[in-house]
């Protein structure tokens, strides 16, 4: 196995011996969580987002995503992952109370969509911000098709504490703890978990099977289940596979993490340079936009990736801008399928584990990521994503293969001192406790998400079936929580309102023609 990392040990005890007894705790963290609306029989509701749940283009918590049918709840962000989840939890009774008699669908690869037909676009409204979000989403369609656009996930979105950053800074030797040490750090994260990632796909993909209904005929070597469902037997998460997100268009798009002006420059270049083939697609049709233009990309959030650099941008202002503006403010950790075992999607457990996962990303050494090493990195995904539970599965490692549990074991041991600082101060050992849990899950394939929803079908019952099932079971579990947080539920009702009345102000505030937004937004 390769050498120690003596960067890492050196830094951990560095932060162990600090005399700041809780210099990990306290970092910021939320989530993003989709879900498809869907009717009783399983079909996708293909009704208008409800009103009572406010506007998607101006409420903060409840959006939608790709299709109207597809909702987003967004919390905002907590220093503690119990008030995170408490607040998710709210947000899922809010909406239920506004669903009449549709589900939320419980996994994240859909089903019982027959056609790109049956999905709607998501609609914003009349202003231009609104017309300029929906015309986005028609180019994905075109693109990459509506059904990939389907899929749901969960993002964790996480910044350090700032008494870190402080220590951290003094610890590298740095002169200051400011934006540009902020970013270099946060790129060493995003490098490392190009290089570990795949442990999350690991221990918390959910999504070995999907309904043949969405592969539409695909030949893609997937195995016959019955009833209408196709599986990998290893698999852990075919949404993060060739099958599901990992689409062959953007294949040969590079994308650098290597430092923030690298991230930059690679995005702003495939967001400027036509793509023959969406050209011929055509821009603007007889009137009507099909898309946003013709580049490589529309805009940066169509480059896929399990992980992003985020800040938080200015009124119309572009991400690669606001990153270029004052540099990384926080990560977005996309790979997470939706945990049909859990009614809001996610689960303390995973939280802590992720905080801790992102704190080793940071720590270890990280050099520079060249192309040839990119590739067996994207192969390592590629691999656990299809077959991760294969018991003598292995990966590239520095040049040679090595089991994937051996290394994942190597991991987990080397998250135990992070954890124990995050722990600092609390008996019940919060982190240390949610480390054991996937610890065993790397001993134990059988323990993995994904094993536990396979071994639930062999009983008989179908992809679609288990989904529906498991859909009407979170329904009765929001509706039947008692007592409900009214305090939080009226607060949700208020904002609603709230951003029903900002949408009616931004689109009384346009001036000009949705061209002229378009080409300065793009002159930005």
């Amino acid at each position: 196995m390769p050498g120690i990392d003596r960067l890492f040990e050196r830094s951990l005890a560095a932060l162990v011996n600090s005399g700041e007894p809780q210099i990990l705790q306290g970092g910021r963290k939320g989530v993003e969580k989709e879900s498809l609306r869907v009717l009783p029989a399983g079909k996708l509701a293909r009704s208008p987002h409800p009103r009572a749940l406010g506007s998607a283009l101006t409420h903060e918590h409840i959006t939608t995503d790709y299709s109207e049918s597809l909702i987003e709840l967004v919390t905002p962000a907590f220093t503690q992952s119990w008030e995170l989840l408490q607040y998710l939890l709210d947000l899922h009774q809010f909406v239920y109370r506004h669903l009449g008699t549709e589900l939320l669908w419980a996994t994240s690869m859909p089903c019982a969509i027959e056609s790109d037909a049956e999905i709607p676009l998501a609609a914003y409204g009349s202003s231009h911000v609104g017309r300029m979000k929906t015309v986005y989403r028609n180019g994905l369609g075109l693109r990459y098709g509506r059904m990939m656009q389907a899929i749901s996930g969960v993002h964790f979105n996480y910044s350090f504490p700032l008494p870190f950053w402080e220590a951290y800074a003094a610890l590298r030797g740095a002169p200051a703890h400011g934006a540009q040490f902020v970013s270099a750090c946060y790129f060493d994260l995003l490098r490392n978990y190009r290089r570990h990632g795949w442990l999350v796909l690991y221990l918390f993909g959910v999504s070995p099977v999907v309904c043949k209904s969405f592969l539409r005929g695909r030949s893609t070597q997937l195995e016959d289940l019955g009833g209408g469902t196709a599986y990998e037997p290893y698999a852990t998460s075919l949404r993060m596979s060739d099958i599901g997100y990992r689409n062959r268009n953007q294949a040969g798009l590079t994308v650098s993490v290597n430092s923030l002006e690298e991230y930059v420059r690679d995005l702003s270049h495939a967001i400027s340079t036509p793509y023959p083939p969406y050209a011929a697609l055509g821009v603007r049709v007889d009137g009507e936009y099909r898309q946003l233009n013709a580049n490589i990309l529309q805009i940066e959030n169509e480059y896929y990736s399990f992980i992003r650099p985020k800040r938080v941008a200015r009124s119309g202002e572009r991400p690669t801008k606001a990153l270029r503006r004052a540099g990384v403010e926080y990560v977005e950790v996309r790979a997470l399928d939706v945990s049909a075992f859990d009614p809001v999607g996610v689960n303390q457990n995973k939280l802590r584990f992720l905080e801790a996962f992102l704190a080793l990303c940071l720590l270890k050494d990280s050099p520079p990521i060249s192309a040839a090493e990119q590739g067996l990195l994207d192969d390592n995904h590629m691999s656990v994503a299809r077959r991760g539970r294969a018991p003598d599965l292995t990966l590239w490692r520095d040049g040679r293969r090595v089991r994937l549990k051996e290394w994942a074991q190597e991991l987990i041991d080397s998250m135990s001192g992070v954890c124990e600082i995050l722990d600092r101060g609390d008996a019940a050992r919060p982190y240390s406790q949610a480390l054991a849990v996937q610890a065993a899950k790397v001993a134990d394939a059988a323990l993995t998400p994904a094993a536990r929803l396979m071994s639930e079908l062999a009983a008989g019952e179908s992809f679609f079936e288990l989904a529906l099932r498991m859909s009407a079971a979170h329904k009765a579990y929001f509706l039947e929580l008692y007592p409900p947080n009214e305090a939080r539920l009226a607060e949700l009702a208020a904002e609603a309102e709230e951003s029903l009345a900002a949408q009616r102000a931004i689109e009384a505030r346009d001036h000009g023609t949705f061209e002229e937004y378009l080409a300065r937004y793009f002159a930005d």
